[in-house]
């Protein structure tokens, strides 16, 4: 399971950006799951609108494909780095899981 969510290669920024600028908001699906790792007061900072501009206007640090063809794609807010594993699909973007870390991974 755990190689699963291991990046087996990084994705040039430039490249994600191309890949996700053909999508819009309402193409982004935030579910539950996506969010279940954080607690109640996280939740109230980090919502689905917050994750949705975050993937669509901001500009990751790393981006890898994990082997199960997910992306997990690591922005800096303030203090923390915010790591989103995205299923992208031809038609929709879902964001799987959100988590708060306070590193990047070691490749």
């Amino acid at each position: 399971m755990a190689d699963s969510h291991r990046i087996v290669r990084i994705i040039e920024i430039n490249e994600f950006i191309q890949i996700i600028k053909y999508y819009n908001e309402n193409q982004i699906i935030i579910t539950k799951h996506t969010t279940f790792r954080l607690n109640q007061e996280q939740r109230k900072i980090f919502k689905d609108e917050m994750l949705k501009d975050l993937i669509m206007n901001q500009v990751p640090m790393l981006v890898g494909l994990q082997t199960n063809n997910s992306y997990a794609a690591f922005y800096r807010c303030e203090q923390e780095i915010l790591k989103l594993i995205l299923d992208i699909k031809i038609d929709k973007i879902n964001a799987v899981t959100f988590y708060i870390t306070n590193k990047l991974p070691r490749l």
